[in-house]
């Protein structure tokens, strides 16, 4: 397999292409054959004539290109594999542990499904990691959005007219994009509290110039794969208790938790919203898996009747397209360098790679990873 079509996305809101033209020239180079949806990267900065100089063809729509393409890639899952040819490698990402039905239509039409989020976490993967790759500029976007909405400026100034002292930001959840989100804010000028479930972070925290608050939740920790662990009921409360009080002094609130394949834990209730200054920003980028705050909406501000902002903070990283579908690109360049074997010139799928076998959901007619077996 080396004939990729590269599709544009069908969601209004996504900005992003899943490769842009410098890679898919590397690519090329190394044998590798690409059809373009026309006007797949307009949105991202890339216009149809640059890919045509990389090697592409283009296309005008992506029906056009699946008898004639042995591997699709794109961003957001598709809403139809209809006419998708049997064995087509398909990439995306595929919301595995929500799109039950959708697993099955590949699965009952012979095609291989590889979904992004489910990507080993090691050290071989980093390079292939979207999921890293895109919250980390989420984590800077939460930041600069939040600021451009804050009633006050971030960093502390000196001037005759008086002292300003600087914004005090809050970050819940210390994973890639909380990093990004406690780095950005210290760049910026602000002072920065952080918290994270794993007490392993704290270092990181302390690095960036953060603090980090302590929580003395009992056994906590992280999963294989690198994401925090589901707390209890009890140590949940405790955690609120404990955060309520950091949050009533913060100007800019940023929650990140997420718990992969389940409900975001619920953080920030109505109670704390309302002992928070007015003007003060909350923004929640665990919105779209069910929300850290009470009262967030997807891809809606809401503002409570204290004047307290609460921010959608879903899928942030497609304001800066540009960036965004660099990385992803690059992501994406790294999986099929991974598994091309330039003697013979062919993208292999080899099961026996824990790599594919961590991501590969369905293959032969069948859903064949151990997680999503009995999806029905």
């Amino acid at each position: 397999m080396k004939k990729v079509l590269v599709c544009k996305e069908m969601d209004p809101l996504e900005t992003r292409v899943a490769l842009i033209p410098d890679d898919i020239k590397k690519l090329t180079a190394m044998g590798f054959e690409f059809q373009v949806v026309s006007g797949a990267g307009l949105k991202s900065g890339f216009a149809d004539d640059a890919y045509t100089a990389a090697g592409a063809k283009i296309i005008s729509k992506e029906e056009d290109g699946y008898d004639s393409s042995e591997i699709i890639v794109r961003i957001m899952k598709p809403k139809s594999t209809k006419g998708m040819k049997k064995d087509t490698f398909h990439i995306s990402y595929m919301d595995p542990f929500n799109e039950k039905d959708l697993l099955n239509e590949f699965a009952s039409n012979g095609l291989q499904a590889v979904s992004l989020e489910m990507i080993p976490r090691s050290t071989i993967a980093q390079k292939m990691d979207v999921q890293s790759s895109q919250t980390s500029l989420a984590g800077y976007v939460a930041v600069v959005n939040a600021a451009a909405k804050l009633p006050k400026i971030l960093p502390m100034m000196v001037t005759p007219a008086g002292t300003i002292n600087p914004a005090r930001v809050f970050i819940i959840g210390v994973g890639v994009a909380g990093l990004q989100a406690i780095a950005t804010a210290k760049r910026l000028g602000a002072r920065v509290d952080a918290f994270d479930t794993r007490p392993v972070v704290e270092e990181q925290v302390k690095s960036l110039g953060a603090s980090f608050v302590k929580i003395d939740l009992g056994e906590m920790g992280q999963t294989a794969q690198g994401y925090a662990k589901e707390l209890t009921p009890e140590q949940i409360a405790k955690q609120k208790e404990a955060q309520a009080k950091v949050c009533e002094r913060s100007n800019i609130v940023i929650t990140t938790a997420k718990v992969f394949g389940r409900k975001a834990p619920r953080l920030i209730e109505k109670n704390v919203l309302d002992r928070m200054m007015p003007g003060s920003i909350v923004v929640d980028m665990a919105v779209s898996t069910g929300g850290n705050v009470e009262g967030s909406k997807l891809f809606e501000n809401v503002v409570t009747e204290n004047g307290v902002t609460i921010m959608s903070g879903d899928l942030l990283e497609r304001q800066v397209p540009f960036d965004a579908s660099k990385m992803f690109s690059g992501n994406i360049t790294a999986f099929l360098t991974h598994f091309y074997n330039k003697e013979s010139k062919e993208f292999e799928v080899r099961l026996e790679d824990d790599i594919m076998k961590g991501c590969l959901l369905t293959q032969g007619g069948q859903i064949i990873h151990e997680r999503f077996k009995d999806a029905k």
